[in-house]
């Protein structure tokens, strides 16, 4: 469902009475209120219409549940917890409804409870988390980095820039990533303390949970996935109508300096010092998700702090050592190293020739809502194998991510043949390249064909200008 109602429905905000009733699950209740999504406290969550408050529930999954304060968490919450049902929602307290949901997307389908049957005969519940190996790996790459990273504030060159910068961007892939997911381990101090390597890395944690959550909620959703629309007006991953007034002519050459705004990401990134501050990520804000609540603002001084320590480490200790624009050049070499390799890997997991870059156009033209898990089946490729988990912690398997993010990537090359069965079986398309180069030229075509248009052009069914 989408975080700003006026996008997509009219909600009416009434006052109820405020007397006790009983709820579906035959709980006494009292109704505070019947409300909009956009009237929602920064203490409260909406799932299913229904509205919690978790100012004081303890979430065995710990704080992170408090990001999405004052939102419609149902997408969230329903991805995070694939084996939950209703009776767990009980532990929450009911405060309100919201009288007229509606959802794009529905669940319980045949396809999502055959794909989760046959998952979970492989990975028992309970043991989705990181492995051993997923351990080991984790343990390699944060040696490696500190090493490169002492090194580096020692003295600076360019061959250790290019190697370091790609050192950060391992940090990202293979050990962040599943400790924000929560899937590196149970124990929440675990995560939480891995996932501070997205602040190693000139990253922040809480910027990086916003967005790519919400990335995770509406993957390729042509509003609401704030990944696809993050590269306008430079970029177009979105495949608009030849009409559209985010067209520029400068697109049809995207392809050729598509790299080059990959490359800056870095530079963008580590001296947005408005962001960090407020800790309120750009592009999810302009989603339409609410990210004012209390435990967000409780966070700045720690976004903040961590960023300042990065810039100290990264800029003003090697700048101190040596004061001169070839020291400044080495800086941004490191940079630009870790923008390349990760912006790399991640742009071409939903943008790909074939990819359903537009999965809630059924609900458009028919009212009727789409399956969530096919969704994230269609906008996702899948490619390589073991080794290449092993390099790009598991996102290499992108298809199974975005089913399962909540497992830990080392789970993934295990899972993926089910996956795929249960995919043939169900007429789901599964996208799969054997060899990543394989799916970067797709990545590259695919852009190519967006930003000049093509695939609208010489076509009867799409109309021409």
């Amino acid at each position: 469902m989408a975080p700003d109602a006026d996008k997509l429905r009219l909600r009416k905000s009434v006052l109820s009475s405020g007397q006790p009733g009983i709820d579906d699950h035959g709980r006494e209740e009292t109704i505070d209120r019947l409300v909009t999504l956009k009237s929602l406290r920064g203490n409260e969550v909406c799932i299913d219409g229904v509205i919690y408050d978790i100012t004081s529930f303890d979430h065995p999954g710990g704080e992170t549940i408090r990001v999405f304060g004052g939102n419609d968490a149902t997408i969230q919450y329903k991805m995070i917890h694939p084996y939950h049902t209703a009776k767990h929602l009980e532990k929450m307290k009911v405060v309100g409804r919201v009288p007229d949901y509606v959802s794009e997307y529905k669940w319980d389908t045949d396809f999502e409870r055959e794909m989760k049957k046959e998952v979970f005969k492989i990975v028992h519940r309970g043991k989705e988390f990181g492995t051993t190996g997923y351990f080991v790996r984790a343990t390699v790459y944060i040696f490696v980095f500190l090493v490169l990273q002492f090194q580096w504030m020692q003295q600076t060159s360019f061959p250790l820039a290019i190697v370091y910068g790609i050192s950060m961007a391992f940090i990202g892939l293979n050990v962040q990533h599943d400790a924000n997911h929560g899937a590196a381990s149970k124990r929440v101090w675990i995560n939480d303390l891995l996932g501070l390597g997205a602040d190693w890395i000139g990253g922040s944690k809480y910027l990086w949970m916003e967005k790519h959550w919400t990335h995770h909620t509406y993957t390729n959703h042509r509003d609401l996935d704030p990944d696809g629309l993050a590269a306008e007006p430079f970029l177009l991953f979105n495949d608009y109508d030849l009409l559209s007034p985010k067209r520029a002519p400068y697109h049809a050459f995207q392809a050729f300096y598509f790299v080059l705004v990959l490359a800056g990401y870095w530079i963008s990134s580590v001296v947005d010092f408005p962001m960090i501050y407020n800790l309120q990520d750009r592009g999810t804000l302009e989603v339409g998700i609410r990210l004012d609540n209390d435990w967000i603002q409780s966070k700045r001084k720690y976004g903040f702090g961590l960023r300042l320590l990065y810039l100290f480490c990264n800029v003003v200790v090697p700048l101190y050592n040596n004061f001169s624009l070839v020291t400044l050049a080495q800086i941004n070499v490191m940079g630009i190293s870790g923008s390349l390799t990760l912006g790399l890997l991640f742009t071409l997991s939903h943008n790909f020739d074939g990819a359903d870059r537009d999965p809630t156009k059924p609900v458009r033209e028919t009212g009727e809502p789409v399956c969530w898990f096919k969704s994230q089946v269609e906008t996702s490729s899948t490619y390589g194998g073991f080794v290449a988990g092993c390099l790009t912690g598991g996102l290499n398997f992108q298809i199974e991510h975005h089913l399962f993010p909540r497992m830990s990537s080392a789970w993934y090359p295990y899972i993926a043949p089910t996956v795929r069965r249960v995919c043939e079986k169900h007429g789901v398309k599964y996208t799969f390249f054997p060899y990543v180069w394989q799916n970067m030229y797709s990545t590259f075509k695919y852009t190519h064909e967006v930003g000049n248009g093509s695939h609208w052009k010489n076509n009867p069914f799409k109309g021409e200008t």
